[in-house]
């Protein structure tokens, strides 16, 4: 007990002397949301990767999906390392610091705003941003409520749930951006040593990875074959393939992921951040997965405790040193999430629906004021579900509500939006209304969908794909934008700048 909690009053320790450390960042609206869009490439991509993976991969995907996909499920964490890392930064990254600076837009529904010429879309936006985030944030608190069980038997969960709030939300109000992602940095870095040590002594408990895989081949489940679950593609390749889409392109929509691009400092940044980005994921989404396949070998009986205390009794048997580290690792993969999800959260509405609609003239101080108290507000709201946890459903359950809702909406529109003239606001309102109509409709009438979309991962899934679709489709058959509005928007795309040779052969 003594180790474990010195370990978190360091951790602790560390994240508020951040805070403090970047408060001289936070004083307008631009270093408050963007770190004065001046950040680093590790910074940035360690920012990226923490607000990616929480206890919510670490406690809940990794738990159930290991369970039902055996060491399969690592092909999860390599989707979202290649589809979820590499290819947003490839595919958005530089588009989006271009478009959004030259828009001069801090958020999403800014960016639909300013993009296609309509304050109504960005109120939309900012609502279905707020509504969204909030059971995200429940089932990240879920996931922590396991691990505290496990390793802190005689202390109150609510007070464990009221200090990291706390602590998180002194750190976001005093630094805002830097400070975040100087602790998503640290955060990282911790997270990355961690799930090695942790997989490392799982699978020495199990006669090593040999050992482990063996004694996985013997495991069989109704309707699965012998040795399934230590095979390539597990016993459900579909299910897998659902699950791997919504959990990789899921992040190319999500505000709070997409946000991170408006911050990057430069081209060569861009390109740094790709690779640690893409590295970071491979390792700890990889690994997380790759721990959560050797479930089954804990013999645990999920039908009575639930596919999220897999992961919990995998690990109580480690010693007190790397029960310390595990906790401080889900702490720091939780943190980094809560804290990108309340500055998307308090920015959106701050930005998007307070300013210009509630309150007409607001100064950058009196914005940064309402951000603040707005992260308060939503981490208050959060705090209260965590303790209210109960009450919860399955963390891939809300995980999936959340990201379909999200990326459903907005992953079609905002791609799009940045590579194509002709997207027609007519079609984002469609995006809209099917991303997050689908999932509302999934929340509280799941049982008269077809059987294949009751999951809301599968239909998280159908939201995503079907946006792609949507989008262009109707933007065919519906009024077209401003020539001239569209043309002068794109103009940043065609700025000429100066590189090295090495960089560019031009016409030598």
């Amino acid at each position: 007990m003594v180790v474990k909690i010195g370990m978190l009053v360091v951790f602790f320790a560390v994240m508020l002397a951040v805070g403090i450390f970047c408060r001289k960042h936070s004083t307008d609206v631009n270093g408050f949301v963007l770190g004065g869009r001046n950040v680093g490439p590790w910074l940035t991509a360690f920012a990226y990767g923490t607000s990616y993976f929480s206890a919510v991969i670490f406690v809940g995907y990794a738990g159930q999906f290991g369970w039902k996909f055996g060491v399969a499920s690592t092909w999860i964490g390599i989707g979202n390392a290649v589809l979820g890392s590499l290819l947003p930064w490839m595919i958005l990254g530089r588009r989006t610091r271009l478009m959004t600076q030259h828009l001069k837009s801090a958020t999403m529904p800014e960016f639909f705003e300013k993009r296609y010429k309509s304050p109504a879309l960005k109120i939309a936006a900012s609502i279905i941003v707020f509504v969204f985030l909030i059971p995200y944030t429940a089932s990240l608190y879920n996931g922590l409520s396991r691990l505290f069980s496990m390793a802190f038997p005689q202390i109150d969960y609510s007070v464990c749930v009221v200090v990291m709030a706390v602590l998180t939300g002194v750190y976001v109000i005093a630094g805002g951006y830097m400070a975040t992602a100087i602790n998503d940095f640290i955060q990282g870095i911790i997270m990355l040593v961690g799930i090695v040590l942790v997989i490392a002594a799982v699978l020495s408990q199990n006669g090593g990875f040999i050992g482990a895989l063996d004694a996985l081949a013997n495991v069989t489940a109704e309707g699965t074959a012998s040795g399934a679950f230590n095979s390539f593609f597990g016993p459900d390749p579909l299910g897998l393939l659902f699950v791997v889409v919504l959990t990789s392109l899921g992040t190319w929509g999500l505000p709070q992921m997409v946000q991170k691009f408006y911050a990057i400092k430069s081209e060569k940044d861009i390109n740094k951040g790709t690779i640690i980005s893409t590295v970071f994921a491979l390792v700890v989404a990889g690994g997380c997965y790759f721990l959560g396949g050797f479930g089954r070998l804990s013999n645990i009986d999920v039908t009575v405790l639930g596919y999220d205390a897999i992961i919990p009794s995998m690990l109580e048997n480690l010693p007190d040193i790397l029960i310390g580290i595990v906790i401080v690792l889900v702490l720091s993969a939780s943190m980094s999430t809560l804290s990108s999800l309340v500055l998307a959260s308090s920015s959106t509405l701050t930005l998007d629906l307070i300013r210009g609609h509630i309150i007409k003239e607001l100064s950058d101080k009196k914005q940064v004021l309402i951000m603040r108290i707005l992260i308060v507000v939503f981490i208050a709201i959060s705090a209260f579900i965590a303790i209210n946890k109960d009450k919860l459903g399955y963390i891939a359950d809300m995980m999936g509500i959340s990201w379909g809702a999200l990326a459903g909406a907005f992953l079609a529109p905002f791609m799009y939006g940045l590579y194509s003239k002709k997207i027609t606001k007519t079609a984002v309102w469609a995006s809209f209304i099917f991303g997050a109509g689908i999932m509302l409709l999934n929340m509280f009438i799941r049982a008269s969908f077809p059987v294949v979309l009751q999951s809301p991962i599968n239909c998280g899934v159908v939201a995503m794909i079907g946006g792609l679709v949507i989008v262009p489709v109707v933007s065919l058959f519906t009024k077209k934008p401003n020539i001239k509005e569209t043309e002068e928007m794109f103009a940043c795309y065609n700025d000429k700048v100066v590189v090295s040779a090495k960089e560019s052969l031009g016409n030598m």
